[in-house]
């Protein structure tokens, strides 16, 4: 997590600040809900809340974990000093360092949450928008990045939408699988505090109640979240390459937005780079590489252990600022993406009309050939355009065995370029709804 590729609402989230103040409030809330069950005094309860003004000296907790060896009791020592000895007597009554850390942890995966989602809605507004703009524009689909059949760039956009829509829905499943908090005392037996207590902190701090700790709150939940960000990652990286690819000089169907002044080479002046987008492919391969970790903290010793404490300490962070930071720049990217039609149509006429083989294929087999002599009949005329440039129409309407089966007219009617893009409206209705 580094500032370059990271933006401050998201680190605030994970800033020692925002942690302290959240340890606090689940202590706060705690000692009114002990207070309400009569097991400590009110006004011990009460005095804790004096902190929520005053804010805590994170150096001063940092001195005192350097003689303690431990964050959570470097916390409550100083939250202590602030409400006073005798009035934070109380605190973490029955608790232990799990509840504070694991349940801690949770809001801020939560709240990581909903920023991520945020950004999904920008990646998804900029997505259709230039769906719609570009649905009927025309351009060549690939598969093995070798001319196939026409498509349009619209419906490249759309299917990256929907793409990006289903990582919508799946990271709502995921923020649900880790909207739980526990309160539950060592190996979560609530031996030492009343289960009344962990309700009454979840309840404020907009968590459900983990149905059974272990004194910790199980890593399934974790790591489903973090596989998720992998695949939001990875879909970042596919609408990233095919950016890329569209700018290579001699496809160049689109490029990235290149500003007043920007430099694309330190050596070539002419140069005008994809960076942007091999920023993403880079990006994403760092939050896949956080999934495996989260994987690997789901088997603990036990009722628990602190092996996954490192990691999490570690790709909570990264993980959610690094995504975050993805989608953004992924969003802009595609906002302001240079898209270039009569480069699109000179790529796809580059094999003069090469790509409309599938259709004389089918009109040849319709026909009455066989589908294995019709192979070879459009093959043979395929192979002059690829091998000699010859123009496969032109082709087509000299070949005799061709012409014995389709006039003319019929040929040239298999060239209307029309005919594949007649059902984009069905799936446009598919993708963005009727609306």
């Amino acid at each position: 997590m580094i500032p370059r590729y990271s933006r401050p609402e998201m680190v605030a989230i994970w800033s020692p600040e925002t942690k302290f103040r959240i340890w606090f409030e689940i202590e706060a809330h705690a000692c009114d809900a002990m207070a309400d069950l009569g097991v400590i005094p009110r006004e011990n309860a009460e005095a804790v809340w004096k902190a929520r003004d005053v804010g805590f000296d994170t150096a001063r907790i940092d001195e005192i974990e350097a003689v303690t060896k431990h964050d959570v009791i470097a916390f409550l020592t100083h939250l202590a000093e602030i409400v006073g000895q005798e009035e934070a007597r109380f605190v973490h009554q029955g608790m232990t360092s799990s509840d504070l850390l694991d349940t801690t942890l949770n809001i801020q995966l939560v709240r990581a949450s909903d920023l991520l989602l945020a950004g999904l809605d920008r990646v998804l507004a900029a997505l259709r928008a230039r769906a719609f703009e570009h649905k009927d524009t025309v351009r060549i689909g690939r598969s093995h990045g070798i001319h196939a059949e026409p498509t349009t760039m619209g419906l490249t956009f759309a299917r990256f939408y929907a793409e990006m829509s289903r990582n919508c829905r799946r990271l709502e499943a995921a923020r649900e699988e880790v909207r739980t908090g526990a309160i539950s005392g060592a190996v979560g037996t609530f031996a030492n505090i009343d289960p009344a207590v962990e309700a009454h902190v979840c309840a404020r701090m907009g968590l459900e109640p983990e149905p059974i700790s272990t004194q910790i709150i199980p890593r399934d939940r974790h790591a489903m979240f973090f596989a998720t960000l992998g695949v939001i990652a990875s879909s970042i990286e596919n609408i990233a390459v095919e950016i890329r690819h569209m700018q290579r000089t001699e496809v160049l169907e689109g490029e990235e937005f290149f500003s007043a002044g920007q430099k694309g080479s330190s050596a070539m002046p002419h140069k005008r780079n994809p960076v942007l987008t091999e920023n993403l492919t880079g990006l994403a391969r760092l939050v896949r590489g956080m999934v495996t970790p989260a994987l690997e903290n789901v088997a603990l010793w036990h009722e628990r252990d602190i092996s996954h404490s490192s990691v999490e300490r570690m790709i909570g962070p990264d993980a959610t600022v690094t995504l975050d930071f993805a989608l953004h720049r992924l969003a802009g990217v595609i906002e302001k993406l240079v898209i270039y039609p009569e480069n699109m149509l000179a790529n796809m006429n580059r094999f003069r009309g090469l790509v409309m083989s599938q259709r004389v294929l089918l009109a040849l087999t319709q026909a009455g050939i066989t589908r294995e002599d019709a192979y070879r009949l459009v093959q043979r005329n395929a192979m002059k355009v690829w091998e000699e440039g010859k123009d496969f129409k032109c082709e087509l309407l000299a070949d005799p065995e061709v012409r014995a089966a389709l006039s003319a007219e019929a040929i040239e009617a298999k060239f209307d370029l029309d005919y594949h893009t007649k059902h984009i409206d069905t799936i446009f209705a598919r993708v963005f709804g009727d609306g």
